[in-house]
């Protein structure tokens, strides 16, 4: 192997890719996995329970939830597919550096820096975006609790700050391979 220095940040940018991936087909494509659940409806990326899947959706709840500004907030949550992408993009080029040459290992610490901030950004803005909307709706009365994406994502990015730090420390390993 021409470098296991990168093994590390492989695994905790693979982790964070299945995590994020998760996270992107939450509801209304996986409704077992949302961002908010209130009264039937489960909340996602690409909209809620029982609508279309599309970037940017209204709440169908009653109350002071349809604003202008949320409902921008909600075509920002599209940056956790882009991260996806990017920690996938990551783990390609981790395994370049695990198997062949340092650069590699160069790319995937690079992606995966670039994919904990689009992760830290989307992560903010989605628990301050259901956050707002949880305390709306149960100021109207109406039951809301965390979903389970919030937590994902959360992880998600905890694995990506750990990938991308070990990325960046297994760059300076051992890459020459032995000559008998």
């Amino acid at each position: 192997m021409a470098a296991s220095g990168a093994l590390p940040g492989l695994f905790f940018c693979f982790s964070a890719m299945v995590l994020l991936i998760f996270v992107s087909v939450s509801s209304p494509t996986w409704n077992s996995i949302s961002f908010l659940n209130a009264n039937q409806y489960s909340f996602g990326v690409f909209g809620y329970t029982g609508s279309k899947t599309q970037v940017g959706y209204y709440f169908p709840l009653p109350g002071d939830i349809n604003t202008g500004t949320l409902h921008n907030l909600t075509f920002v949550l599209i940056l956790y597919p882009i991260a996806a992408g990017l920690s996938g993009l990551a783990v390609l080029f981790g395994i370049c550096g695990a198997g062949y040459h340092r650069v590699g290992t160069v790319f995937m610490s690079l992606l995966a820096g670039l994919a904990t901030l689009c992760t830290l950004i989307a992560w903010i803005i989605s628990m301050s975006l259901f956050g707002v909307v949880r305390e709306r709706l149960r100021s109207n009365g109406i039951n809301a609790n965390w979903g389970n994406a919030n937590w994902l994502a959360l992880g998600a990015l905890v694995a990506l700050v750990v990938g991308s730090c070990t990325a960046a420390c297994g760059v300076f390993g051992h890459y020459r391979r032995s000559r008998n």
